[in-house]
């Protein structure tokens, strides 16, 4: 469920796209009322007040914010005015392109994503990023991991909720006789979340101990690492996403372009459960962890799409 906050009269785009453009007027920019626009529309809502802006003012309202605004607050709320698959091509172009390539970034957004956002996402990373996503995933990376994301992205998975219950009995039993990388690869790429979570239940079922360990075992590195992304995010999404912020959020520093692409991309998705499994992870709530780690515009844009502290 979303948490944003949406004004219960809500202006109409025009009137959005003409208060935007009063910010930028003068020295600097109002970057509140920016806030109080932006963080409380929903993106179709947003959508419209680009389209308004950009015609009205012959003007790129995402090219004005790029100018206007600076450092992680211009990256969260640039990345906020996109449609929701051009936010995760966005995320996966900076990750696959980057000097470094950032695995786990590119991990984190394919296999957290459904064959029909992978669909689309595909579609709009060719138009937005001048090249099919397979191309850069194959030129970023390497090895099985290599084969995972492809697999993952390529691979039409039912999406219904029907089991074959002798499958899922298969896979466990295959699973506990110990596979090579090629066998986790196919089982992973080519089953149904309504298969992988029967699958989670019976492995554990019959075998006494959770599927997760069994992935430990036989596989490591980049590979491992996109296993278990797609068995947490079938297992508890909501859980898995806490688990991450709260890593980005952990120790010296902070990992702010995984704050950033987890906040934005959740907000109008799932984070008010986001939200509770944090707190109950953690004993705090997610505002207050965010509060303490970000400043300025930057913490109050990230907080008014985290809705009250709750």
């Amino acid at each position: 469920m979303s948490t944003l906050t949406i004004p219960p009269v809500i202006p109409t785009a025009r009137e959005d796209a003409k208060n935007l453009h009063k910010a930028f007027k003068g020295l600097g920019c109002d970057s509140g009322t920016i806030i109080n626009i932006l963080a409380h529309r929903y993106s179709q809502q947003v959508e419209l007040i680009t389209q308004e802006y950009d015609n009205k003012y012959s003007d790129v309202l995402r090219k004005r914010l790029s100018s206007e605004l600076h450092g992680d607050f211009k990256r969260a709320v640039c990345l906020w005015v996109r449609e929701p698959a051009a936010r995760d091509a966005n995320v996966l172009k900076r990750a696959l392109r980057a000097t470094v390539t950032d695995f786990k970034a590119a991990t984190d957004v394919i296999c957290s994503r459904t064959p029909a956002q992978l669909r689309q996402l595909k579609q709009v990373y060719l138009i937005n990023c001048g090249a099919r996503l397979e191309h850069d995933i194959e030129s970023a990376t390497y090895g099985d991991h290599k084969k995972l994301l492809l697999g993952y992205v390529n691979t039409t998975r039912y999406e219904g909720p029907e089991i074959d219950k002798v499958l899922v009995e298969d896979d466990a039993k295959a699973i506990n006789k110990g596979r090579d990388n090629s066998f986790f690869i196919r089982i992973f790429t080519e089953r149904s979340k309504a298969h992988m979570s029967a699958l989670i239940s019976v492995y554990k079922s019959m075998f006494g101990k959770p599927l997760e360990h069994a992935i430990k075992k036989e596989t490591s590195g980049n590979l491992m690492y996109g296993l278990l992304t797609i068995l947490r995010f079938v297992e508890n999404p909501a859980m898995h996403f806490a688990k991450l912020l709260r890593k980005a959020m952990k120790g010296f520093g902070t990992d702010d372009s995984t704050l950033i692409w987890i906040i934005v991309t959740r907000a109008e998705v799932d984070m008010r459960y986001i939200k509770a499994a944090y707190i109950n992870k953690y004993g705090k709530t997610l505002n207050e962890a965010v509060h303490s780690e970000t400043s300025g515009y930057y913490r109050t844009f990230l907080l008014a799409l985290l809705g009250p502290n709750c």
